[in-house]
């Protein structure tokens, strides 16, 4: 059994290093926004360990004039729980607790290995992709929330 509830952002690291930045200096799991006051972070907790984690950023992207905007960032679950609907999850205990902040609008930098995931879940593709150096191909990704 899994509890999907907020986590610390020292948490969320724990998470994203392995996952997202392997091979990588620790420090680059942390993103200067962790600890902002309108950024949350959500996880799978199974057996006391974080599984998986997801950010919200309040950040706006002056490539859209929605207000309220957030970026979720930083989207990782453990290899070993990957494929189960973690994630799916995950992100719709986010995007349900952005909403309680007066967040309307989601947008992120997705890898390409993750598009399929994003659309899934009514997430859409914005401009074409481009490179993040180190990491790989990426594609902006939107979505409104009612």
């Amino acid at each position: 059994m899994y509890k999907v509830r907020e986590i610390s952002a020292e948490e969320a690291h724990s998470v994203r290093h392995p996952v997202l930045r392997k091979g990588k200096p620790f420090d680059s799991a942390i993103f200067p926004e962790d600890s902002l006051k309108d950024t949350f972070h959500v996880g799978v907790v199974i057996d006391d360990v974080v599984a998986g984690t997801v950010t919200f950023i309040k950040n706006s992207n002056d490539n859209f004039k929605e207000k309220a905007q957030y970026q979720l960032r930083g989207m990782a679950v453990s290899e070993e729980y990957q494929r189960k609907g973690i994630g799916e999850v995950m992100v719709k205990k986010a995007e349900t607790l952005m909403l309680e902040r007066g967040g309307k609008f989601i947008w992120l930098n997705a890898r390409e290995v993750a598009v399929l995931f994003y659309e899934k879940m009514g997430y859409e593709k914005y401009g074409k992709s481009f490179l993040v150096p180190g990491i790989g191909k990426h594609f902006v990704m939107i979505k409104k929330m009612l």
